[in-house]
C-alpha cells in the first residue's frame, strides 16, 4: 500500500467550450434584446461556439511532472485553466483537483506600479504565507529570479522590468510556496540558460516534495528535462499519452509532415 500511487488531477472525459461575442446587428444589445435572450435561454445571433477541448480523460498523480504538448491552438492552456477552475467544464464527467492548483502563466498579472520586492511580499502573502515567512524568504526569492544581476531593479517599479525580468520573478514567487499542483505556462522558456536550469531544479524539488507539476511549453528541451510524462494534445483531443522520449519522437514526426 505504501506504493500507492495518489491522484492528484482526475479529467473525465471533459469537454471546455468558448463562447466568443462578436459584431452585432443593430439593436441586438439593447436592454429589450438582451432581456427577451434571458426569458428565451438564447444566445444572441453573433455568439459563436468554439470547441477548445473534446473528451479529454487522464489522472495525474503525486509526484509527477507531466509535460504538455501540442500545436498553437490545441487547447493546452485552456486545459491548464480549466484544471485551475477558471474555466468550467461544459460537459463531461468534470475535472477534479486535490487542494487549490495554482496556475503560473507569462501573463500573469503583477501591480506594475509596485516595485518587484513588494510585488513578491504580496504575492506570497496570497498564497497564504505568514507575514515573517514573507519576510524571511522575500530576499531568496528575489535572487532566484535573478533581477538584481544587473543593478537594484527589485526596489524599482515592476513597470520598468523587461517581459523576461516579470517572467522569472512571477516564477520565485509561485515557486517558493510548496504547492499541491503547480501548472506552468511557458514560463520555463523565459530567461538566460542559467535561470532555466534553476527553475527545472526547482520543478524536480516541488515534486520530491510530494507536488505534482503540469507544464506547457513550445521547448521541447524544457520538457525533456522536467517531465518524464508527457500528453499530446492536438486540436483539443489527446492525440498520445506516455513517456515523454516515446511521446515527443511521435510529436516531432506529425510536425514535419
Amino acid at each position: 500500500m505504501a506504493d500507492k500511487r495518489i491522484p492528484t488531477v482526475i479529467s473525465d472525459d471533459a469537454h471546455i467550450v468558448y463562447r466568443i461575442h462578436g459584431a452585432s446587428a443593430a439593436g441586438a444589445n439593447s436592454p429589450l434584446a438582451s432581456f427577451k435572450r434571458i426569458i428565451t435561454k438564447k444566445d444572441a445571433a453573433s455568439v459563436r461556439e468554439v470547441h477548445a477541448v473534446k473528451g479529454v480523460s487522464f489522472v495525474a498523480y503525486r509526484g509527477e511532472a507531466v509535460g504538455l504538448i501540442g500545436s498553437n491552438g490545441s487547447g493546452k492552456s485552456t486545459l491548464l485553466r480549466a484544471i485551475a477552475g477558471l474555466l468550467p467544464v461544459e460537459r463531461g464527467g468534470g475535472i477534479y483537483a486535490a487542494g487549490q492548483p495554482s496556475l503560473l502563466g507569462v501573463n500573469a498579472a503583477l501591480m506594475n506600479d509596485l516595485s518587484g520586492e513588494k510585488n513578491v511580499e504580496l504575492g506570497c502573502l496570497a498564497m497564504g504565507m505568514s507575514p515573517a515567512e514573507v519576510k524571511e524568504r522575500t530576499a531568496d526569492i528575489i535572487e532566484f529570479s535573478g533581477i538584481n544581476e544587473r543593478g537594484d531593479f527589485s526596489s524599482l517599479p515592476m513597470k520598468t522590468y523587461s517581459s523576461g525580468m516579470a517572467a522569472r520573478l512571477r516564477f520565485s514567487i509561485a515557486a517558493a510556496k510548496k504547492h499541491d499542483v503547480l501548472l506552468i505556462d511557458e514560463a520555463l522558456a523565459t530567461g538566460d540558460a542559467k535561470f532555466r536550469k534553476r527553475s527545472e531544479a526547482r520543478v524536480r524539488e516541488l515534486r520530491q516534495e510530494a507536488g505534482t507539476v503540469f507544464l506547457v511549453s513550445h521547448s521541447e528541451q524544457s520538457i525533456r528535462d522536467t517531465c518524464e510524462r508527457t500528453i499530446w494534445l492536438e486540436s483539443g483531443v489527446i492525440r498520445a499519452d506516455g513517456p515523454t522520449e516515446e511521446i515527443l519522437r511521435m510529436y516531432e514526426e506529425f510536425s514535419n509532415k
